[in-house]
């Protein structure tokens, strides 16, 4: 039997965790034709954040309470409600590697975020391809085209949020246990579900209906430990750039369960997202590279 590399153990929990990820986000669309949207996002919440409580409490993540009032923390769950509530407005009303191809702008929009409001040090190559990137997504969306509407921009507001939960994340103290901070954010998603589908009328649930958003929820779980573990086993630099597998799968799961077909102009703004994102990644690389060359031609 083949013995497999820690890189390439890596990255193939990436790619299955990329597509855990694609699969929650089929099948809360496939529910969407027979469940409100916070009706979906409360029940997927409920199972969701029983399975992460459990992980938080045997990892010992409620034994400093405060944790939860961490303005990081706030900040992170902010960005999580956000970011689940514009996805799936735009997931349930747009094919899904469409949505998905928007999706993929986040890294680039992370690193500019992390250049203007953390101060880390971008160069112009980056600055560059963040700006290539984002003239990818004006493609995919198409401003004025016939295919622009409000949930084009629901999915690029997911985005922006997204990387207000992933800036969030880098403040929080290290020493706090993830699965507490997952915890948090499954749960305040939860409960704003609940509260926004009170001043809604109940749409009965059918046991299919409940068994898809179970699927759904272990599904998102499966992608959070399966992208935990390539984190775990792979150097970051390798494995990242396979998180845009997800972007194939959704192409596959669009075509095969929706029977979506994606257009030219999705096809080029994503090949440019997608450039423009691994090139980011690259440099970022060289630049980590380079500096720790000079420490250690520095040091004595």
């Amino acid at each position: 039997m083949p013995q497999f590399s820690d890189n390439l153990r890596g990255a193939a929990y990436m790619v299955l965790a990329m597509l855990g990820f694609v699969l929650n986000d089929a099948i809360m669309k496939l529910v969407s034709s027979d469940v409100h949207l916070y009706q979906a996002i409360f029940l997927r919440g409920v199972l969701a954040t029983a399975i992460m409580g459990i992980l938080a409490w045997r990892s010992g993540g409620f034994s400093v309470p405060r944790n939860v009032t961490n303005k990081f923390v706030v900040l992170r769950t902010i960005g999580e409600l956000g970011g689940t509530v514009f996805f799936l407005t735009a997931l349930f009303n747009m094919e899904l590697a469409n949505a998905g191809a928007i999706l993929q702008a986040m890294p680039l929009v992370v690193t500019l975020g992390a250049a203007l409001i953390l101060r880390e040090t971008v160069g112009w190559r980056r600055y560059s391809a963040i700006t290539v990137g984002l003239l990818g997504v004006l493609i995919i969306i198409r401003p004025g085209g016939d295919g622009f509407n409000i949930f084009s921009l629901s999915a690029l507001a997911a985005v922006f949020c997204l990387v207000l939960r992933d800036l969030a994340t880098r403040g929080i103290p290290r020493d706090m246990s993830s699965n507490f901070i997952s915890f948090v954010a499954a749960a305040a998603v939860m409960i704003m579900g609940a509260i926004v589908t009170l001043f809604g009328e109940w749409q009965p649930v059918s046991a299919l209906s409940l068994l898809k958003l179970t699927a759904s929820a272990l599904f998102l779980m499966a992608g959070y430990f399966w992208s935990i573990q390539a984190m775990r086993f792979g150097e970051v630099s390798f494995t990242s750039p396979f998180r845009y597998t997800s972007l194939i799968w959704a192409i596959i799961l669009g075509y095969v369960v929706f029977g979506d077909i994606p257009d030219v102009p999705m096809i080029i703004g994503s090949i440019i997202v997608v450039g423009s994102g691994l090139f980011t990644l690259y440099r970022e690389r060289q630049v980590k590279l380079s500096k720790a060359k000079d420490i250690k031609a520095a040091s004595p």
